[in-house]
Order: C-alpha cells, then sequence, then structure tokens
C-alpha cells in the first residue's frame, strides 16, 4: 500500500474547500468497504462543518451492512443549477458513474467529481482521484486521508475505518508481504478503541439459516475442471425464489473451496433473470482473475473479481473455463 502524498491530500483539501455542500457515492451492492469509506469521507467533512448526503442504489444484501441501510439514500436531491454548481460529488470504491447504479430523483452526472479508489481501472473520468491498486481496500486512502486532514479518529470513527479494511481483506487473509503499511495503520485504529473481536463478530455473525441450506446446495453442485485447479457451482433462479437473497455469505463458499488441495481458483455463477448472469471470481497467490472477469465487462482485484453479463449458466460456464485454461498458473 503506497501513502498518500501531501500532494494528495492537499487536492482533496482543496477539493473540499471548493464546494459548499457534498454528494457521497458508492458502488451499488455495495460491500463493507463502500459503506466505511463513505461513512469515512462524510467525517472529513463534518470536521471540515461541510453538509452532505451519503447516496447508494442498494441493494444493502450483505448482513454485515444491513445496520448501515438507513444512513443511505437511493436519489438525488432536487438542486438549482447554481446549487449543483457548488456541490461537489466524492466518489468512492469505483471509479465509474455507471457503476453506481440507478440512483433516483436526479442526474448524477454533471457534478464537479473526486474519486478514491483502489480497483485497477483505465483512465477515470475526473481528473481529481486517488487511484491506488496497491490498496488492500478504499477504506484505507480515506483513513490516510483522515489522519492527514484531521489527525487522531475516535473510537467510533476508528470503529468504522478497521470495519471497511477487516471486511476487504477477509480479516487480514488476503494480504500479502507487502502489508505492512496496513498493519500499521491497524494498529493504529485499534490504539484509538476499534475492536478487532467486536469487528470479527459484526462480519461474521448474524447470517440467516437458508444461507447454510443454499450452501450445502452449492457445495454439492461443485465441479472441478483443469485437473482440478479450478472449481466452479452455481445458483439458480429456482434457488434464489426459495433462499432468497438476505444475508448471503458468499465468502464462506469460497473460503471453503479454496482451502481444498490443489485448488488455485473458484467460480460461482448466479442466474439473475433469463438472460442474464452474475459471475464471482476468487483466487490464491498470484492467479489474477480480474483477466478473466473484464472477458465477461467485469473487473476487480488479482484476487477477487467479479461481472455481470448477458447469458445462461449453461453456456457461461464453458466458457469462463476456457478463459481459465489461457490464464498462466492454472
Amino acid at each position: 500500500m503506497i501513502v498518500i502524498s501531501q500532494d494528495q491530500s492537499q487536492s482533496f483539501k482543496n477539493f473540499v474547500e471548493a464546494h459548499d455542500s457534498f454528494l457521497i457515492a458508492g458502488h451499488k451492492e455495495p460491500d463493507g468497504d463502500c459503506i466505511a469509506s463513505s461513512i469515512g469521507v462524510s467525517y472529513i467533512l463534518r470536521h471540515f462543518g461541510k453538509p452532505y448526503e451519503l447516496l447508494n442504489a442498494g441493494l444493502f444484501k450483505r448482513t454485515e451492512i444491513k445496520a448501515y441501510a438507513e444512513l443511505f439514500k437511493n436519489e438525488v436531491p432536487f438542486m438549482t443549477q447554481e446549487e449543483r454548481n457548488r456541490c461537489g460529488l466524492i466518489i468512492v470504491d469505483c471509479s465509474e458513474i455507471s457503476r453506481l447504479g440507478e440512483l433516483e430523483g436526479g442526474d448524477i452526472k454533471g457534478f464537479d467529481t473526486f474519486i478514491i479508489d483502489h480497483h485497477k481501472t483505465t483512465a477515470p473520468f475526473s481528473p481529481l482521484a486517488i487511484i491506488d491498486p496497491t490498496a488492500p481496500a478504499a477504506v484505507c486512502l480515506v483513513a490516510q486521508l483522515f489522519e492527514a486532514l484531521i489527525g487522531k479518529p475516535s473510537r467510533e470513527e476508528a470503529r468504522i475505518f478497521f470495519f471497511g479494511i477487516a471486511t476487504d481483506t477477509g480479516f487480514f487473509r488476503f494480504l500479502s508481504e507487502e502489508s505492512a503499511e496496513l498493519f500499521r495503520m491497524s494498529a493504529r485504529l485499534v490504539d484509538c478503541g476499534s475492536s478487532p473481536r467486536e469487528t470479527y463478530q459484526e462480519i461474521t455473525g448474524g447470517k440467516p439459516w437458508n444461507t447454510r441450506k443454499l450452501l450445502g446446495i452449492l457445495l454439492n453442485r461443485a465441479e472441478r475442471y483443469l485437473n482440478g485447479r479450478l472449481v466452479v457451482t452455481y445458483e439458480t433462479q429456482e434457488d434464489t425464489k426459495k433462499y432468497g437473497q438476505d444475508g448471503r455469505d458468499n465468502d464462506a463458499l469460497y473460503t471453503l473451496m479454496l482451502a481444498v488441495e490443489g485448488v488455485e481458483a473458484v467460480c460461482f455463477v448466479r442466474q439473475e433473470t433469463d438472460h442474464s448472469c452474475t459471475i464471482g471470481l476468487r483466487s490464491k497467490d498470484k492467479l489474477d482473475v480480474s483477466l478473466v472477469a473484464s472477458r465477461f465487462g467485469g473487473g476487480g482485484h488479482k484476487n477477487a473479481s467479479g461481472a455481470s453479463t448477458e447469458g445462461q449458466v449453461g453456456t457461461l460456464i464453458p466458457a469462463i473455463v476456457k478463459e481459465f485454461s489461457h490464464l498462466g498458473g492454472i
């Protein structure tokens, strides 16, 4: 993780000081990092005395983030053109307007925009951006900005920052030997009062019973490909109808499958509609699944990526396996 420079923190400070109010938006179907990054930016604005609105199109499917849903609106507030000119848009945990999803009530485009992200991306649509693909979570960048511009966080502020870090790193499972700076940051947050034990329970506890029943079905359906190095499973529309979408725990599926001897990558395909699917990809070590995700219009991190694409499970799985067969290391 690269430490944010003084010039970068000053650039963000200048952006904050140049606007009277703000919209803070993250990607649709948010995860803990997206939520913590959004709230973390609101903490900075609060210290500067700037009004803001937290926006997210949802859905808030994950158990660990449902408590935060009430803080977010899914519609852009009405503004006169003069008000829009004085309002800044801060996008976190993604770099594309399209990934914000359908926000109701107004046009999210056209605002002066600052982006804070850690995903691999093409050139961002706004020249004002802090993008660091080496950061394991976007909230790492937000926390650094907070420390640079505000100072030591309160216990509640530290708790949110630690929560975002823990969710996007699999509670530090996904980190490499290049993560010393993140652990130093995490230690500072614990010094400020964040509790690793409480955060772990917040992330892993409270799962509905039906998620465990569905997990059993997905495990039973799993097949190995490419000499056992790739595991693929899928969910049908009938599964979704029967077991619902609340409290999904795909992380447990990925963890169990990646723990199998010889497995280097896991693919999960969900049939969302008759003609579209979502794809989730996870891998170990140096295997870059974002390359496969990009072939289906998606992206993400080297070891955790996804996509939404047209198609059906029966035809997509062979196509995905074919793309994996072209990757080195599998």
